[in-house]
């Protein structure tokens, strides 16, 4: 089975391998540099504790992509298998990847909360919306 809307759901995952990497390439030169000990007795919030802010924030953007994409994941999968991949569903599909990127981009960088919560809530609206247009696909 072909389906288009099946390409922005590799996207976002290959963007979530984006993420992995970038977490990787800040957060172990951070802990080098901090002479941060790995001991796991300790809690895990003592050792984010002792990372810049900036280090963290893609740390925490990498869990969000495991968060709400998941969602994402399965009403894409719900459209491939319904035949409906492609047209309205595919352009929202492609949309909520991209608030997705551009939601990571800013939480990495700046991380200016007030913008981060309005694209997280525009793609949570068109998650939505592709949610609904699935649930009415179902039960048509």
């Amino acid at each position: 089975m072909h389906s288009p809307i099946l390409a922005p759901l590799v996207a976002l995952v290959l963007w979530s391998f984006v993420m992995l990497g970038w977490l990787y390439a800040t957060r172990i030169p951070a802990v080098v540099r901090n002479r941060i000990v790995l001991d796991p007795r300790r809690l895990f919030e003592e050792f984010n504790a002792k990372l810049p802010p900036a280090v963290r924030w893609k740390a925490d953007n990498y869990n969000h992509l495991m968060e709400q994409p998941t969602l994402f994941y399965a009403v894409t999968l719900a459209l491939a298998l319904l035949g409906a991949g492609a047209g309205l569903n595919l352009a929202l599909a492609w949309l909520y990847v991209g608030l997705r990127i551009v939601h990571s981009l800013v939480q990495a960088t700046v991380n200016i909360i007030l913008i981060r919560f309005a694209i997280f809530m525009a793609a949570s609206v068109v998650l939505l919306v592709l949610a609904v247009r699935a649930a009415l696909l179902m039960l048509s």
